[in-house]
């Protein structure tokens, strides 16, 4: 069995990634600083999933400290890969604090590629962003597409992450899966993303704000779709950029309606201009995952929303407070 490092652990989608990865029987070691992003309840919930299990272990840590190179190295034995999806996301949020971007998703990158130089780690999973792609590009997104003027900090702080791994991929023969995620959703998902925000909003009764007029459409992507196929790209590919998101394009106004019928109970709506930072579609081109990984999607949408909503029933007595 193999022994992977493992950041962000207590996140949405690498906590689901760590849970399967310790099904299969491999050691995992998991890091996150469990700042307070979004509410930590959410965070603390999902690493009591993890704490127990066999195999796994946790340390509270920040990627961004420099420091965290020579703790790591103190870790007896050696990594078969580092899979690094702690991340800064959202698009919105990065428009006010630029700088805690450029931090966790620049320089805490450029410790785990320094890391991986250092203790000879062959491989390395990075966690980047389908936010690179613009309206400008044609959909759905290909990982060809031109990407060099991102228009949010988020997004741009993806790209010199992506940059930087190829640096050292180039240099030093690490080999480096990027993942462009989509927009994905689940049971324990991040308060902040659309999928769980309109399901609280609809189930508790309160205002759900609309910005633009509703017909902006996503690409929704299961949980565990991701978390499995971000384990196929722990094989070597050299250095590759792949796309992983649904190709079942929903509108939000649509999500809204499924909701509605999903809870039995009627969304109080209201409406704020559009925000520039925002996409009007994202919609992913995942021939090159299937091609390279031999995977696709295979949770329709519509028993994803289901399985989410009965998540959210079952834990509502404190996922209603996040």
């Amino acid at each position: 069995m193999a022994k992977y490092l493992v950041t962000g652990a207590a996140g949405f989608i690498a906590s689901r990634v760590i849970e399967m990865l310790l099904d299969q029987g491999h050691e995992i070691h998991g890091i996150d600083n469990l700042n307070d992003s979004y509410d930590v309840r959410m965070k603390e919930y999902r690493l009591q999933q993890l704490e127990g299990r066999k195999g796994f272990t946790f340390r509270k840590m920040d990627i961004s400290d420099r420091e965290i190179i020579n703790v790591l190295v103190d870790i007896p034995g050696k990594f078969d890969a580092i899979i690094n999806l702690a991340a800064r996301a959202g698009v919105r949020t990065s428009l006010s604090d630029p700088w805690v971007y450029i931090n966790t998703n620049i320089i805490g990158t450029l410790n785990l590629v320094e890391f991986c130089r250092k203790k000879e780690i062959p491989k390395m999973i990075l966690a980047s962003t389908s936010s690179l792609y613009s309206i400008t590009n044609p959909m759905p997104f290909k990982e060809t597409a031109e990407t060099d003027l991102p228009i949010q900090p988020y997004a741009a702080s993806k790209k010199g992450a992506e940059a930087l791994c190829y640096t050292y991929h180039y240099l030093y023969d690490l080999d480096v899966t990027v993942f462009r995620y989509f927009t994905v959703y689940g049971p324990a998902g991040r308060p902040d993303m659309v999928m769980f925000r309109f399901t609280q909003s609809i189930i508790e009764g309160r205002d759900l704000v609309i910005y633009g007029d509703g017909s902006q459409r996503r690409g929704f992507t299961y949980l565990d779709d991701i978390a499995r196929g971000t384990i196929l790209g722990l094989k070597p590919v050299g250095y590759r950029i792949i796309n992983l998101g649904g190709q079942e394009l929903m509108s939000l106004n649509e999500l809204i309606a499924v909701l509605e019928q999903k809870t039995g109970k009627k969304a109080r709506l209201t409406y704020q201009p559009f925000h520039k930072a925002d996409a009007l579609a994202n919609w992913a081109d995942v021939s090159k995952a299937r091609e390279v990984l031999n995977w696709q999607p295979q949770v329709q949408l519509d028993e994803g929303i289901s399985r989410l909503v009965d998540w959210y029933y079952k834990e509502r007595s404190w996922a209603s407070q996040v």
